[in-house]
């Protein structure tokens, strides 16, 4: 019970340290999907429910925890592929100083299907993340999938409010010239985290060439 209980705490510190990342790196997708209140609620839920039923089977199976590996690795060009799409879109928004007319349109649909955000929180816990990974990771340590459950639902709890906050932000930027900095900042922030994301292993795979090197 202390184990479980500790596992949840740390999951729940992880979630706090991602809200910065999840609104960065998800929140486009995630106005897109839940644009509307209710919306998002569902895509929260479906979302909370999803990582803890994660949670639940991480801890229940460690032969499960050595094909989610193996998964990350398949879906690794996946991964990449997104943060290359989060590159060009944070190159956006530093040049031109405001938002693409397609994430305007989703934007600008409170009329778009709510299963559409339903279904993006129930599959959520597919997202080719890191830090959800290493969520993953510590969930899996429990000694039941109860506690399992409540690590990952306690991640998904707290690192909420990121993708809550990120819709509403969305639509404080259209429109207006006095949007322009915030919106080159936060394309300035989207750049950094997305050449972190790709070229971290590279920047370790570099120094172990030169230490090997010289």
């Amino acid at each position: 019970m202390l184990v479980s209980s500790a596992l949840v705490v740390s999951t729940a510190l992880m979630g706090l340290a991602a809200i910065p990342h999840c609104a960065l790196m998800c929140g486009a997708p995630c106005a897109a999907l839940a644009p509307a209140a209710r919306q998002q609620l569902g895509f929260q839920t479906l979302r909370l429910l999803s990582y803890a039923a994660a949670g639940a089977l991480a801890a229940a199976s460690v032969g499960w925890l050595r094909e989610s590996v193996q998964l990350t690795q398949a879906l690794r060009p996946f991964w990449t592929l997104i943060h290359v799409g989060l590159l060009a879109l944070g190159l956006w928004l530093l040049v031109a100083g405001q938002l693409p007319a397609w994430l305007g349109r989703w934007g600008r649909q409170p009329s778009q299907p709510r299963r559409w955000g339903w279904t993006a929180g129930a599959l959520w816990a597919a997202w080719p993340c890191g830090l959800l990974q290493a969520a993953l990771m510590v969930a899996a340590l429990a000694d039941h999938p109860i506690g399992g459950a409540a690590a990952m639902a306690a991640f998904a709890l707290v690192s909420g409010p990121g993708l809550l906050w990120a819709p509403l932000w969305l639509k404080r930027l259209r429109g207006g010239r006095e949007a322009t900095l915030p919106i080159r900042l936060a394309g300035a922030a989207l750049v950094a985290a997305a050449l972190f994301a790709l070229g971290h292993g590279l920047w370790a795979r570099f120094v172990e060439w030169c230490s090997q090197a010289f």
